[in-house]
């Protein structure tokens, strides 16, 4: 048995984890306030916002957990993460990350 358990570890190792634990998907519906801003697929039209699509899943799931401990702040974006929970924090991540990042001139 113990051999049969260690060999479903290696097996998951050599695999990889998955790249994202959220549901792009929910991400996509609960992205409806992040458009305002950052555009509906995370291109923002306007230099005063950034783009967030395409960017990591790590990096934008740290960056609005940091907004919403207040680690990290911004008068717009500090209000916006604070009710949000892991799971919509992993879900906008999920979506986000999944966007195709496209290069605007300004």
């Amino acid at each position: 048995m113990n051999k049969l358990l260690m060999a479903a570890i290696a097996a998951t190792a050599l695999l990889g984890a998955p790249a994202f634990a959220g549901d792009a998907a929910a991400g996509k519906t609960k992205s409806k306030t992040c458009a305002a801003c950052h555009g509906p697929d995370g291109n923002s039209g306007s230099p005063a916002f950034p783009k967030i699509a395409g960017q990591h899943y790590d990096y934008l799931v740290k960056a609005l957990k940091r907004y919403k401990s207040g680690e990290r702040k911004n008068a717009i974006m500090s209000p916006q993460a604070a009710n949000l929970s892991r799971r919509d924090i992993e879900d906008l991540a999920a979506y986000f990350s999944q966007q195709k990042g496209l290069v605007t001139k300004y």
